[in-house]
């Protein structure tokens, strides 16, 4: 069974003597969950800003899993895997009689100021500041990201309906149209030390969160990020 596997191994990973400790209530040997832990809010930090509280929970493999014993178990964060919400940690025999692989499920929460729903909010409903108050949440509970500022969520269309005390995400806003297409707008490129503004037409509506393509005064047609009213930002 892959817990009695587990169990005799982790010891030399993390220097300690060469007995089985006991284990954890993820069904891992201790020091092998701690790994587990420190990489998972390693991988965690550097998406959160500020310094954040993190939280680890680590799940349990499939009990059905019959894995060889093994004298050394590494793990690592699958490649592509983004550690923050429901996540996963890979686990690897590199010492054994059969090499393997296997994934053991984690959440990771990451805890931060953003707004939250006082009273609740209907769908289409605009939001005003008595709608809203800061609050502690978990910034990695949904995909989308939660909205910290007031300046970014008053006067916006509810897409989907807020219960009391549920964090404001960027999802549930409508997204707001900067300018239509036709329209002469700015076109902003900054850099390290620089920055160069100039006009250009819209060839199709400026929808927050969307790519537009605009046309300039010489006729070339560029793709950017539509940032405010009438307001175009370039990619480096």
């Amino acid at each position: 069974m892959f817990i009695a596997a587990l169990a005799p191994l982790a010891s030399a990973q993390v220097d300690a003597p060469a007995v089985a400790t006991s284990e954890a209530a993820s069904g891992l040997d201790r020091g092998l969950e701690q790994q587990v832990r420190q990489l998972a809010l390693s991988g965690a930090v550097p998406h959160a800003p500020g310094a954040p509280r993190v939280e680890v929970s680590v799940g349990q493999l499939d009990p059905r899993l019959r894995l060889a014993p093994c004298q050394h178990v590494e793990p690592y964060v699958p490649e592509g895997m983004r550690l923050w919400g429901k996540s996963r940690i890979g686990l690897r025999c590199t010492s054994g009689p059969a090499k393997w692989n296997v994934y053991l499920p984690i959440t990771v929460r990451v805890f931060g100021k953003a707004l939250v729903a006082t009273s609740g909010a209907a769908s289409g409903a605009v939001l005003t500041a008595a709608d809203l108050t800061q609050a502690e949440v978990d910034l990695a509970e949904d995909a989308s990201s939660a909205v910290a500022s007031t300046e970014m969520a008053v006067g916006r269309t509810l897409t989907r309906a807020l219960k009391p005390g549920q964090s404001v995400r960027q999802s549930h806003l409508k997204a707001r149209q900067w300018f239509a297409a036709g329209e002469t707008v700015t076109v902003l490129a900054q850099g390290d030390g620089f920055s160069v503004a100039g006009e250009a037409q819209a060839l199709n509506p400026g929808i927050e969160g969307l790519p537009v393509r605009v046309r300039t005064e010489s006729g070339r047609v560029l793709t950017g990020l539509p940032t405010g009213e009438r307001r175009v930002e370039l990619p480096l």
